[in-house]
């Protein structure tokens, strides 16, 4: 298994990113080919370091990953984030440790 973790900065209009998130770039996430499981959440207070919100994508495998981010609902959830992550976003790519 291999998830892409996205560590959203924590932006300074909470409304505007949680309405577009929720209903633009969610659906947006959602139409990745090869995606396996998609969960998201928010960054409890005390622990935020900065961070609002939290999304895991995963999937089979590295190259899945490769190929769904390269196709056309990979280039545009990408292009989202123009819109709505302002304050910047982290993605982490993380192979499962103990899996083959």
């Amino acid at each position: 298994m291999y998830d892409l973790f996205v560590l959203y900065n924590r932006p300074e209009d909470l409304d505007i990113f949680d309405r577009h998130y929720t209903t633009t770039h969610i659906p947006l996430v959602r139409q990745l080919p090869l995606l396996q499981d998609f969960t998201w959440g928010k960054v409890a207070e005390k622990e935020a370091n900065g961070y609002y919100v939290i999304a895991r994508l995963t999937y089979a495998s590295k190259e899945e990953a490769d190929a769904s981010m390269a196709s056309e609902a990979g280039q545009a959830s990408v292009a989202d984030l123009a819109n709505f992550a302002h304050a910047g976003a982290t993605v982490l790519s993380v192979p499962r440790a103990g899996q083959q």
